[in-house]
């Protein structure tokens, strides 16, 4: 899978990474040195806790979408706020407004720093 060479790309390339089902896919789409929140006030950081939040996304049976309400940029870093949703044969597993971090690496192409998967909701006081 390529990694995306524009920050607004980034979601939609997300997505694509999570419906493969495959971990090693989707960890190449982040920067292990951030952090990323799978549940509301439980963020980690570092490659295996990344792992596991990873893998435990992935046990939600259904497939992503991920829509980009924005994405701003400046330099070799991104904000974006999202959508996204887990959905099988019609129902809704999961669905939450987030918040993402985006950073260029050198080669060009852009890995989610942060991901707070649910930084958006307007519930989430933590």
């Amino acid at each position: 899978m390529n990694l995306p060479k524009k920050a607004e790309d980034v979601h939609a390339t997300l997505a694509e990474a999570f419906n493969t089902g495959d971990p090693d896919i989707v960890m190449t789409m982040y920067d292990v040195a951030g952090i990323i929140v799978p549940e509301p006030g439980k963020p980690v950081s570092g490659k295996s806790k990344f792992e596991e939040a990873i893998k435990a996304i992935l046990s939600i049976p259904g497939k992503m979408e991920i829509k980009t309400v924005y994405c701003l940029q400046t330099g070799n870093i991104a904000v974006g706020r999202s959508e996204w949703s887990i959905t099988e044969k019609g129902q809704v597993k999961i669905s939450a407004k987030g918040i993402e971090v985006m950073k260029q690496q050198a080669d060009g192409s852009w890995k989610v720093l942060i991901d707070h998967a649910f930084g958006a909701e307007s519930d989430l006081f933590a």
